[in-house]
């Protein structure tokens, strides 16, 4: 992985790895469709505006509009709905361990989808990854109990992961027609977030707002860093690295999430806390090796 590669890997990393905590502040008074159709509503107009600024185009060729409301459908309104109401329902070790199959699953997509070749440091990588995160989260997966709220949360947890899949595979066929990252960004979510405020009118939810600092700040900052400024990091990255190793991402996401949360709620580090990162680490250092 070169320079600049590794930039943008740690820039996704250290944004998702604190979006967590901004979340928080997002739930309550305002239903969870609704808050994130405001978000990515809010970061494709950021978007739009960068694309403008740049003196760049943001209309992409009318061939390519399925593709981006597809991908916006798939990844920002059905993906970031699934997991918003999967935190509802079990923990969020579980909902980490889940994401944490995200290398793995964009690779074997991007096999039978892409036609890309096996490789074996992603798959040994990945599955390192997703070892780690479940010794990292050990404790507080030692608490569960077999549930209706566990079964529904959990298959809730692997759609949100399996859209996010699926999203990477169309953004890869987005990138084969030619369409820029700030496209890409701009229209997948407008797409999605118009798609959160439609589920929220069938739903029957109250399309309300909230003045409260806390929710406001953290808005700007999931729309502006958290969407805008990760995707387009995200977006650049496996065009340069590929799917399978940029999809380690979310291995390290929770994991950074976790060392936020010893800072801010107090969470006590544990000798499983200390294995899982070893694994998670080892991991990364297979899928960043270069296969042939």
């Amino acid at each position: 992985m070169d320079s600049r590669s590794l930039r943008l890997f740690l820039l996704c990393v250290a944004i998702w790895g604190t979006t967590w905590l901004a979340i928080r502040y997002q739930l309550g008074s305002v239903a969870p469709e609704v808050s994130v159709g405001y978000r990515f509503l809010l970061a494709a107009g950021l978007a739009t505006l960068i694309v403008r600024l740049r003196g760049q185009s943001v209309v992409p060729p009318r061939s390519a509009h399925g593709i981006l409301a597809l991908f916006g459908l798939s990844t920002f309104t059905a993906g970031y709905i699934c997991v918003y109401y999967a935190e509802t329902l079990i923990t969020s070790g579980l909902v980490a361990v889940g994401y944490s199959l995200t290398p793995l699953l964009n690779h074997f997509a991007a096999r039978l989808a892409l036609g890309a070749p096996p490789n074996r440091s992603i798959e040994l990588g990945g599955t390192l990854g997703a070892v780690g995160v479940s010794l990292v989260f050990g404790p507080e997966l030692a608490r569960v109990s077999f549930s209706r709220d566990l079964v529904l949360g959990g298959a809730l947890t692997l759609a949100a992961v399996l859209c996010s899949t699926v999203g990477t595979v169309l953004a890869k066929r987005l990138e084969e027609r030619a369409i820029g990252v700030w496209q890409k960004v701009a229209w997948s979510m407008a797409y999605g977030g118009a798609g959160c405020l439609v589920v929220a009118l069938v739903l029957g939810r109250e399309l309300s707002f909230s003045l409260a600092p806390g929710y406001l700040i953290s808005l700007g900052y999931l729309a502006a860093f958290g969407s805008v400024a990760a995707f387009a990091a995200y977006l650049t990255l496996f065009e340069s690295i590929g799917v399978g190793r940029a999809g380690y991402v979310g291995v390290l996401v929770p994991v950074v999430a976790l060392l936020v949360s010893t800072v801010f709620e107090d969470f006590q580090p544990t000798a499983w806390t200390a294995l899982g990162l070893a694994f998670v680490l080892a991991g990364q250092a297979a899928v960043a090796r270069r296969g042939s």
